[in-house]
């Protein structure tokens, strides 16, 4: 234990929402919906996300609007609460944050406007009791010199540090150490590894395999007849908590990225969204080609007149599933986008790419327009 670093993941809670709720005085138990208009049910544009009440009703970010509105309405036909997102206000709260975080971190890595990755070994003296105290700390510090509430999860590396900040929300701490990984891991549900989706899992289901420690009892060469070699190894080193720990405040500069310029500037964003996620798809395929996978999801939008806005979210680990990046890419395009603005073009960048040292001559930084 002597030897691990000590990794602390910070994740605002229902960020987006709770910045407007303070804003407003809003009554947290209320549903909340923020993104387009949903004119009565009738809205063609998306969510871009919503408090902890309304995701009781199953809504979600990138639904429809007019899908939200139908399971949880608003009024004069229910009690929920429908607004337009405050880039602005996120931004400032995001700023004031990190500055907070950012002190006892010998390392420090924003991985978007709501989370952040700290490798606080030093200061906390290789001691995790003290590691548990400083995340006490900085909840509290967040909270009464701000206003919003955070989960923190720590751990040996970062995959690690992100599920346990997942445990325990709204305003959780938790703690996985070096030795109780095995522990950790019994009877979890694969779902909650970042990184596996839908698809994954209903391809280990089939086999049976439910659970992290399931499929580790399978065995890398077992489990790589199934998954394929990539995946078996990368879960094997998760597993055993020998992925990464590396934090970083540089961004990588190799990347691949595709975008598309519309015929015509388009107002209707589910269409740009689907335009968005077949780039994404496009992107991981050459990817995969090349032999890369990343951990940075950016996505580019251009507006009419040219007023162009870059977002991007960062995952634990390098990863080269079309799943996880569409997922990610559906988020950053409906918690950014600006509602009443015609688009004129939409991009997708998978960054910090990670590079075997056979491949790394065939890969190129690039980004195509079609």
């Amino acid at each position: 234990m002597e030897d691990s670093r000590i990794i602390i993941h910070c994740d605002l809670d229902a960020f987006y929402a709770a910045v407007e709720t303070l804003h407003h005085g809003f009554d947290d138990n209320i549903p909340l919906i923020i993104g387009s208009d949903p004119e009565n049910g009738r809205g063609r544009g998306i969510v871009s996300t919503c408090n902890y009440a309304a995701r009781k009703f199953g809504i979600r970010s990138a639904m429809a609007i007019s899908e939200a509105w139908r399971r949880c309405p608003g009024q004069p036909y229910g009690n929920a609460i429908y607004i337009r997102g405050s880039r602005g206000l996120y931004s400032r709260a995001s700023r004031k944050v990190m500055k907070i975080l950012k002190p006892p971190a010998e390392f420090f890595e924003q991985a978007s406007i709501d989370e952040a990755y700290l490798d606080v070994t030093e200061f906390v003296e290789h001691d995790w009791d003290k590691a548990v105290a400083l995340c006490r700390t900085l909840q509290e510090d967040i909270m009464a010199e701000i206003g919003l509430s955070a989960s923190f999860g720590i751990a040996s590396n970062r995959i690690l540090a992100k599920m346990a900040s997942e445990i325990n929300k709204p305003r959780g701490i938790f703690r996985i150490l070096p030795d109780e990984l095995t522990d950790f891991f019994e009877g979890r549900n694969i779902r909650e590894v970042p990184g596996i989706g839908k698809k994954r899992a209903t391809q280990l289901h089939e086999w049976g395999i439910t659970t992290v420690d399931e499929m580790y009892a399978y065995g890398e060469l077992s489990l790589a007849r199934i998954t394929g070699e990539r995946f078996a190894a990368w879960i094997t080193k998760v597993y055993e908590g020998k992925t990464s720990s590396e934090i970083s405040p540089l961004r990588s500069r190799k990347s691949i990225g595709k975008e598309h310029t519309f015929d015509y500037d388009r107002e209707n964003f589910n269409l740009v969204l689907e335009a968005l996620l077949s780039i994404v798809r496009r992107v991981m395929k050459s990817a995969r080609d090349v032999g890369v996978s990343g951990r940075l999801a950016e996505v580019k939008i251009r507006y009419t007149g040219f007023e162009t806005h870059t977002h991007g979210r960062s995952i634990p680990v390098s990863m080269d599933d079309d799943e996880v990046f569409t997922s990610l890419a559906a988020k950053l395009f409906a918690n950014n986008v600006q509602d009443g603005k015609k688009i004129r073009l939409i991009g997708f960048r998978l960054g910090h790419l990670d590079t075997p040292t056979t491949k790394q001559t065939r890969l190129k930084t690039h980004s195509e327009e079609e």
